[in-house]
């Protein structure tokens, strides 16, 4: 009985310990957000480039607990704001952070 218990304890501990392998810090994501955040990049990526009014392929989008993050180049000033505009219509980003500049 003594070692039923202490099998049982351990499967219990260690279970524990991969539960919490997998659980998010404030700057770190666990796995669910991982792949949300994933889903959520390749969203705002697709939505930028069918957006016919940006004409760019220079454009990064990195996505982490919601909060997307544009950065890179455009052709046009206004670029900047459309480029904003779209990734906030993405279900899922709760917010963006527009570092995109005019080349």
């Amino acid at each position: 009985m003594k070692i039923a218990h202490k099998i049982a304890t351990a499967l219990f501990t260690v279970s524990l310990l991969a539960t919490a392998g997998c659980a998010s810090t404030a700057t770190k994501e666990g796995t669910g957000e991982f792949v949300d955040d994933s889903v959520i990049t390749t969203k705002v990526k697709a939505a930028i480039f069918n957006e016919p009014t940006l004409k760019t392929t220079e454009i990064n989008v990195e996505t982490f607990k919601g909060t997307v993050q544009l950065s890179g180049f455009v052709a046009q000033p206004a670029d900047i704001g459309k480029a904003g505009e779209v990734a906030r219509g993405v279900k899922g980003v709760s917010s963006v952070k527009n570092d995109i500049r005019v080349k």
